[in-house]
């Protein structure tokens, strides 16, 4: 099983936040969670897993999907460049 692990951690893609912004991390996927801290600007963010949440208009569009970027902690894939749309990870469990 730490052989399958460490796959999955080599899986995790990062993403560029979105220029000249910095970005709050929220304890949870919307905007009535709490903000845990702030991304200073230009960072890129691993995205291991994505779910709905509250919708959000930012630099990308509007979206309600919000991207698990660390344990407990959340961003808006609004501002996040992942290419897409869409989902471009799994859904959160």
């Amino acid at each position: 099983m730490v052989l399958g692990a460490a796959s999955d951690a080599a899986a995790v893609s990062t993403y560029s936040v979105a220029p000249g912004v910095r970005l709050n991390v929220r304890s949870g996927p919307g905007t009535g969670y709490s903000i845990t801290r702030t991304l200073p600007e230009n960072t890129k963010v691993p995205i291991f897993c994505q779910t709905p949440g509250t919708s959000v208009s930012g630099y990308y569009g509007t979206s309600n999907i919000w991207d698990n970027i660390d344990n407990g902690e959340y961003v808006s894939d609004a501002y996040v460049n992942t290419g897409s749309d869409g989902y471009v990870a799994d859904r959160c469990a």
